[in-house]
């Protein structure tokens, strides 16, 4: 539906009804991405009454995104700024007490880098809490409110002593099986480990006596006495497995851990540990094998016994983090279910599953205290913001985008599904532009979602309000690989990419143009990640689109094995390459069919990718500057796999508007035009 149609009725003063007057919107533009923030999961305090959070906006003329500290009480009211730029806050924890609010920053202070730093809740600036040399992963606050539990990584090179002279860059060595990763680069022997923070003395000890095996996802029990957390300690050689397990281990440095879990496959946190301290939730995969498509189920183990059991097996979908019920008798996670995710209570005792949150939209980052249980809510037409759940409804608690959305004349997004050729029933979201008039046929971009394990829901997606007030439909589709409609429909394309995630996606085309709405012979098509890699078999495929972007995408499998960081996912699912030729070639089709390839396409991406390295998109590019297709390539300096400069981001957005309006011969997009919606006059 559009919403630039729609009448919005409410009660005016004295309850008379004075009649309708035009409030002029506009479409959502590239400005926009630097007006709206980015409101963070929620941290209730632990009696419940206040709720921490972050809030990160764009810095304009610095060019990156800031992170501030806010805090709003649980009835909604006293919602405060706790800290100020110009350096990021991060990362907000109580202390047990609720007294202090501690996070983490890089700003100035008797130690350089990342520590974490604490507010008292009765006012005063910020204090540094930790002194620490290494780089520090996280931080968990001991239940009496005296040691810090952090995860700490040994820097690659000291820093220098304040006025020494710089020292030239050492060679990294490796010696490791996976070796690459986004963002963090080459990985090394250097590996993330457990240390106890003493807050008075600030001494720091090591708290187990591992030094080879990752540590991570740590915990403090209720009383203080255990540490839970999780490792991968696969012998020989972690690197080629990702059998990771919980582990326990006395809260005294230099302790032995003992292995709770036994799954040939991933046990992952977060953890959560019962209020008894007798048991620990975590998330269990569904394959001993390492694959993409695993999908994470509820655990329980007993801490005593090491017995591990799975809750709510019967829920086919894929979960979030497991959180304690007031109850302790059960667990509340977030679920994918095709094109939502809601809030659930899972019973541990029978598995029974309670669905919490109702209507079209999108929950994360659930946390519960004292009774009170607060979360991240957004729907098509309303941006992140944190809300409390009670009552069996949705209290909204903070209004961070709501000045700038008022603003903002939003498209409407519905529910589209299809059958493919092979009788597959796909599901997706088509969204109309602002402004449409019905009995009109308009240009259509089919934007595919990354993964492939994720999926499109019904939350605020800043991509499909911003083509649609640039004129265009968007039609996004949950292709066979996507989460949310059971495992089974998500590994289906294991082995064997860019065939059935096809025939999905030219069906929902096909069901588009069928609405009567789309205007058939002007379609385009992009993605970014593994939606950039669908494009290029999409366009390898068929000369239908007019125009396409393939950002972060590949379409010649042999030249990403060895330099991306899947290499377990290569091993694993396909097999080596001199083992398997024939199928990497076959999964290459893109490239080593690139003369078939007519559609004029545009590769994007960061030189600092790890994830689906430029090297893929520079390929493909360089074929069809060989054949003779139209094309162009964008490389953004110092970018990862997810951009983080503003301006990249805002050009990004522009090169596609203008790459696809190019093609379809059409003047440039009035995205900030005003569209006259009926208000209610007061």
């Amino acid at each position: 539906m559009n919403r630039a149609g729609l009448v919005a009725c409410g009660l005016v003063l004295g309850g008379v009804l004075s009649g309708f007057a035009e409030t002029a919107k506009r479409g959502m533009g590239v400005e926009d991405l630097a007006r709206l923030v980015r409101v963070g999961t929620p941290v209730l305090s632990p009696d419940g009454t206040e709720i921490a959070y972050t809030v990160s906006h764009v810095d304009v003329e610095e060019d990156k995104n800031i992170s501030e500290l806010w805090m709003v009480g649980w009835d909604g009211r006293n919602d405060v700024q706790l800290t100020y730029g110009p350096d990021s806050a991060g990362d907000p924890q109580w202390s047990p007490d609720g007294r202090y609010l501690a996070f983490t920053s890089s700003r100035a202070g008797k130690a350089k880098g990342n520590q974490v730093w604490v507010l008292d809740r009765r006012g005063g600036e910020a204090r540094q809490l930790t002194e620490v040399k290494e780089d520090l992963g996280d931080y968990r606050w001991s239940p009496d409110g005296k040691t810090l539990l952090l995860t700490l990584r040994a820097k690659e090179e000291p820093e220098a002593e304040k006025g020494a002279k710089p020292t030239p860059p050492k060679p990294i060595v490796i010696d490791r099986f996976h070796y690459k990763q986004d963002i963090e680069g080459y990985l090394t022997a250097k590996q993330d480990h457990l240390y106890l923070y003493d807050i008075e003395t600030k001494k720091l000890a090591k708290l187990t006596t591992d030094e080879k095996y990752a540590e991570g996802d740590a915990e403090w029990s209720p009383d203080g006495k255990s540490i839970a957390f999780v490792s991968n300690q696969s012998v020989p050689d972690p690197d080629r497995t990702v059998n990771r397990d919980v582990f326990v281990v006395e809260a005294k440095a230099g302790s032995v851990a003992r292995k709770l879990t036994t799954f040939a496959g991933t046990d992952e946190g977060p953890l959560a540990w019962s209020a008894d301290g007798t048991r620990i939730a975590y998330r269990q995969g569904t394959t001993e094998k390492y694959s993409i498509y695993d999908m994470p189920r509820l655990a329980v183990v007993e801490v005593a016994s090491a017995k591990a059991s799975l809750v709510g097996p019967g829920l086919d979908n894929w979960v979030g983090a497991p959180v304690w019920g007031a109850d302790g008798r059960s667990l509340l996670t977030t679920v994918g279910d095709d094109r939502v995710q809601y809030v659930a209570g899972v019973s541990v005792g029978d598995g029974k599953v309670q669905r919490l949150t109702q209507g079209a939209g999108v929950a994360r980052g659930v946390t519960e205290k004292a009774g009170h249980v607060a979360l991240l809510w957004t729907t098509d037409a309303t941006a992140p913001e944190v809300y409390a759940l009670e009552g069996g409804g949705l209290r909204k608690l903070t209004s961070h985008n709501d000045a700038v959305m008022g603003q903002l004349a939003l498209a409407g997004t519905e529910d589209l599904s299809a059958k493919s050729k092979d009788g597959n029933e796909v599901h997706g979201l088509l969204t109309m532009p602002v402004g449409y008039v019905a009995g009109t046929k308009v240009p259509m971009l089919l934007f595919i979602h990354g993964g492939p394990t994720a999926e499109d829901e019904h939350g605020f997606d800043v991509s499909r309000q911003m083509f649609a007030a640039h004129g265009y439909a968007v039609l996004n589709v949950n292709y066979r690989g996507s989460t949310g409609r059971g495992h089974a429909y998500s590994a289906t394309i294991n082995a064997d990419w860019g065939d059935k995630e096809v025939l999905d996606l030219m069906a929902m085309v096909d069901a588009a143009v069928a609405t009567g709405k789309v205007d058939a012979d002007k379609l385009v098509i992009g993605g970014w990640s593994y939606g950039g890699i669908l494009t290029d078999y999409m366009i390898a495929s068929t000369t239908r689109f007019k125009a396409a972007s393939s950002g972060a995408g590949m379409g010649n499998l042999l030249v990403l094995y060895g330099i991306d960081e899947y290499i377990q996912q290569y091993e694993n699912e396909i097999g080596p390459p001199w083992k398997n030729t024939e199928a990497y070639v076959k999964l290459s089709y893109p490239f080593f069919h690139a003369d078939r390839i007519k559609t004029p396409t545009l590769f994007m991406g960061g030189d600092k990718d790890f994830n689906v390295p430029l090297e893929g998109g520079e390929q493909m590019y360089q074929a069809l500057k060989s054949v003779g297709t139209p094309t162009e390539l964008i490389v953004y300096p110092g970018q990862f796999h997810g951009f983080t400069r503003p301006s990249f981001i805002k050009d990004r957005y522009q090169r596609w508007f203008d790459w696809y309006d190019k093609y379809l011969g059409m003047a440039p997009g009035k995205a900030s035009e005003p569209v006259k919606v009926a208000a209610v006059s007061h």
